[in-house]
């Protein structure tokens, strides 16, 4: 009966499949079903091929215990399969209400892990074997005396017929390259003071996220950093360049951003973490959810370093009154069949279609299964551990569309009962997941997600051209294309008397025109405009990131945005390795004008509310559109004791334009002068925008 097998498929069905066996002895011969010496009552056979059949059974059969299908002399083992993905198997094994992983002591740590399908499943401690015991709900626990602290462990299951030795998915520290998981004393793993450290407390309206790769932030020889590329190199501070320009931490919090996203922190393949300059990775192909990267700790063969001194990262930008964001991936794993949780529950984490096959919206080879209980409580608690643990202070999602709407729901009430602001964002794109359309966050539930903010795909495709069409121009480079969108976007998206909008309130709109994916925005100039000035592609750049900022909505700037990064032309760098990767702070000093002109508008746009109104009523009552001539866009901000009045001229002609209202007006900044101060004064209601001008006007109602 060589590659013959039976398979639980649902709750009362087992699929037969038998290779040179004919299906009628199976069929005509007294058939049983044995479950650890118990028969179990068979409804009734029927042929499905030649060479399957499908099993009908009065009752459900017991998983977790050996079984076989038996006739005549003939012994087929049963495993599950199907019946892993089916809702009876969520009800009867929901272990939602279990704490999983190890608890430590001192004298004592218990171990539990959820593998309802497995038959046996030891621990294994260091060189020692301990059997473990089994719930009904399919957890496994142990509980072992002793002071275990550094010690590595994993799990040796046995699993549809074969042992494997597999790592805890919700370990919290492993040894190098994720050979094992670890026993810590988290609470030894604490810096200094990291328990009082405050919260920067920052809310969403007043936002301003910077994305940033925690390797490319120092691993350039200009970065002036002792600690390149790792978490404590973005702990130091007052780091300069050969220049004497500032750099890292000190340079993002002179910037004036309130947040610092960081791309994944959490462990990741494709990096050797003892040789990591041998390879790169942005940190989207995940291993292990709750255990801090390796390749970004001074020594990855001590598995309390990668724990403390990502918390000393954390409390470094904390302590600099910088909020942190982190970038999780929760929609698909590096490897499914070698990942923990396929070995631990095989078919239950992830989608499958109809024909077997694995769902693949998330264009790596598989997506998880978010709706499933046991997947929405691993992210869960994977979310409260990072904010109870590590105290991080929000969430970008990664592909945010293919996970589903209630598990985001649950996200966003454990995120409410903080009592400081936890910012939630993510990636609302439509994708071709396994999952009911109905069922995933897009961008169009946003009605149902208040306090869930989105990526702005029109924002970003409407000021520079197309995503998708390199050769596609928008309203800063294409001489004011897509000039009817500009009315929506700087409001934020969400008024229903400037078109259809996307957003039920402003601050859902993630408003950005570059990021770490796809080329930067001065690549894409490049590209898109090839014939025009290096000077006029900077001020392009510099209408593009400016409406960035000053919109309604919360503006999103990539790390080195500000000066004009570039990657040299490469579109997707994520394995690109840090010289196209690494941030080029020389660079920076290179630009500072153009440094200190973001500088200014961070801090126009922090200084007066007006540019960060929190609903939609609001910004109807004080946003206002300017008559311009065409394709000079303006807009006019009423405030209780001053106005603002800002001009965008995307050609390169200087244009005569009007002001809004009689009064003494002040130019507050704009990107053809580098004054901190006010520029001029107007008391005229007609005066000029020169090419490629962003300017702000002020007029004080006093």
């Amino acid at each position: 009966m060589e590659n013959s097998i039976a398979w639980i498929d649902g709750e009362k069905s087992i699929t037969v499949e038998l290779s040179g066996l004919e299906i009628e002895g199976l069929i005509k011969t007294n058939t049983r079903i044995v479950v650890e010496g118990q028969e179990y009552p068979i409804n009734k056979i029927e042929h499905l091929t030649s060479k399957t059949a499908t099993i009908n059974l009065e009752t459900s059969l017991p998983l977790g215990q050996k079984m076989y299908l038996g006739w005549k002399d003939n012994e087929l083992p049963i495993y599950p399969r199907g019946i892993v993905r089916t809702a009876w198997f969520d009800q009867s094994y929901d272990a939602s209400d279990e704490q999983l992983g190890y608890i430590y002591s001192p004298e004592k740590t218990s171990f539990s892990v959820w593998a309802p399908t497995a038959t046996t499943i030891d621990l294994v401690l260091e060189d020692y074997r301990i059997k473990m015991g089994r719930k009904a709900n399919g957890v496994w626990h142990t509980i072992v005396a002793g002071n275990w602290n550094h010690s590595p462990y994993h799990f040796a299951a046995v699993i549809n017929g074969k042992e494997q030795l597999v790592n805890d998915p919700y370990g919290k520290s492993m040894t190098a390259n994720s050979s094992r998981s670890v026993v810590l004393n988290l609470e030894s793993t604490d810096p200094s003071g990291f328990d009082v450290t405050d919260y920067p407390k920052i809310s969403k309206q007043d936002a301003i996220i910077y994305e940033l790769h925690i390797r490319d932030a120092t691993s350039s020889n200009e970065s002036g950093a002792t600690n390149k590329g790792k978490f404590l190199g973005l702990t130091e501070t007052n780091t300069k360049n050969s220049q004497g320009f500032s750099t890292g931490l000190s340079y993002i919090k002179q910037l004036g951003c309130t947040h610092v996203q960081l791309l994944p922190v959490g462990d990741f393949a494709r990096v050797d973490e003892r040789n990591p300059d041998k390879s790169y990775n942005w940190g989207y192909d995940p291993l292990f959810y709750f255990v801090p990267e390796g390749s970004y700790a001074t020594s990855a063969d001590n598995p309390y370093l990668r724990v403390n001194e990502c918390k000393q990262m954390i409390q470094a930008f904390h302590q600099e009154g910088l909020s942190i964001i982190l970038d999780v991936v929760y929609n698909h794993v590096f490897y499914h069949q070698d990942s923990a949780l396929e070995r631990l529950v095989p078919g239950y984490y992830f989608r499958y279609k109809e024909d077997g096959s694995l769902s693949n919206g998330s264009g790596t080879g598989n997506d998880i299964a978010t709706e499933r209980k046991m997947a929405r409580k691993l992210i869960l608690d994977c979310i409260d551990y990072w904010i109870t643990e590590y105290k991080v202070d929000g969430f970008r999602f990664d592909l945010m569309g293919a996970i589903d709407l209630d598990t985001m729901k649950a996200i966003r009430i454990r995120c409410l009962q903080e009592n400081r602001p936890i910012v939630l964002l993510g990636e609302g794109w439509e994708l071709d997941t396994e999952l009911q359309p109905e069922q995933k966050t897009t961008s169009s539930k946003s009605n149902q997600l208040l306090e869930v903010s989105f990526f702005n795909d029109t924002f970003r495709d409407s000021l520079k051209g197309n995503l998708f069409e390199t050769m596609d121009v928008g309203y800063a480079n294409g001489n004011g294309h897509y000039i009817e969108r500009l009315p929506q976007l700087v409001s934020g998206s969400c008024l229903d008397r400037f078109g259809d909008k996307l957003f039920s309130n402003p601050l859902q709109s993630v408003n950005y025109v570059e990021c770490h994916d796809n080329h930067t925005l001065s690549d894409r100039l490049m590209i898109s405009s090839p014939d025009t000035t290096e000077q006029n592609r900077k001020r392009m750049h510099q209408l593009a990131t400016g409406l960035t900022i000053l919109s309604q909505g919360i503006p999103f700037l990539h790390a080195g945005q500000e000066f004009f990064r570039t990657k040299q032309g490469d579109e997707n760098s994520y394995i690109s390795g840090d010289e196209i990767n690494q941030i080029d702070w020389q660079k920076r000093g290179i630009e500072d004008e153009n440094v200190q002109w973001i500088k200014n508008l961070i801090s126009l746009r922090k200084k007066y509310r007006l540019f960060g109104l929190s609903s939609a009523k609001e910004i109807q009552h004080r946003l206002h559109i300017i008559s311009t001539p065409d394709p000079v866009f303006g807009y006019m901000l009423i405030g209780e004791s001053e106005d603002f009045a800002i001009f965008i001229n995307p050609t390169n002609q200087v244009m005569e334009i009007g002001m809004p209202a009689q009064g003494r007006w002040e130019k507050q900044v704009s990107n053809l002068s580098g004054s901190i101060s006010p520029i001029s004064c107007l008391l005229q209601t007609k005066t000029e925008i020169g090419g490629y001008e962003l300017a702000v006007w002020k007029k004080n109602r006093v």
